[in-house]
């Protein structure tokens, strides 16, 4: 089993696991958790193979992905009640997730077109969507809008795997390498909060101001 693959079936079982802790906060039924699991397992993976035209999409060539959600629901289903803080739990095994599946995903696109772009772009998508896609469906705060960094985590790694490949650096030493650079940046966010600076508003101006200014005549 390669490097890519393994990280294919991690990306899927981490980010199944974080659907299924989302449906234990909601206390859904174990439908509930084989769906919310489901969809968040392959959601991301689904959007970048209809992206780059892949056709049928991964989990329909191979349906052991499908199996891999149902068994992390399943597991969370019986183990749930065990964890006493279920959304940190949550928000950690996601950041786990998103650092394998931008790796994923970014050597995905990259092998697909070659584009330097199209993987970085393939690579956030495939880390992010199943999660706004599991926040979406059971009604939790979505991770994209939190303050910490996010999306550029999965970026950081996406772009570590594309130059560090486009180098010429062997894949499997340039997965890890992007791993460890998305989890460290998704990872240091959680811990202390790091966040880029806000857009902050600035109040409009006065009528007299616009007459001064010329943009409102005078009468």
């Amino acid at each position: 089993m390669n490097t890519l693959l393994v990280l294919d079936y991690a990306g899927v079982a981490v980010f199944a696991v974080t659907g299924a802790l989302a449906a234990s906060r909601k206390q859904l039924d174990l439908i509930g958790f084989l769906f919310l699991a489901s969809v968040t397992g392959i959601g991301g993976g689904t959007l970048r193979d209809v992206i780059l035209g892949a056709a049928p999409v991964f989990w329909v060539t191979n349906p052991v992905y499908i199996l891999v959600c149902a068994a992390m629901a399943l597991l969370v289903y019986f183990t749930a009640h065990l964890i006493e803080s279920r959304y940190r739990l949550l928000l950690w095994f996601d950041a786990a997730g998103l650092a394998a599946y931008c790796v994923m995903g970014a050597a995905k696109g990259l092998a697909a077109t070659g584009s330097a772009t199209v993987a970085l772009v393939t690579g956030v998508l495939t880390a992010t969507f199943g999660g706004i896609l599991r926040d979406l469906l059971s009604g939790e705060p979505s991770v994209l809008l939190r303050p910490e960094i996010y999306v550029t985590a999965a970026l950081a790694g996406a772009g570590t795997y594309t130059v560090a490949t486009m180098a010429g650096m062997p894949p499997a030493l340039a997965a890890g390498l992007a791993i460890a650079v998305a989890f460290m940046v998704r990872g240091g966010a959680l811990a202390f909060g790091w966040t880029f600076p806000r857009y902050r508003p600035r109040a409009g101006r006065s009528e007299d101001e616009l007459k001064r200014d010329g943009i409102v005549r005078s009468e």
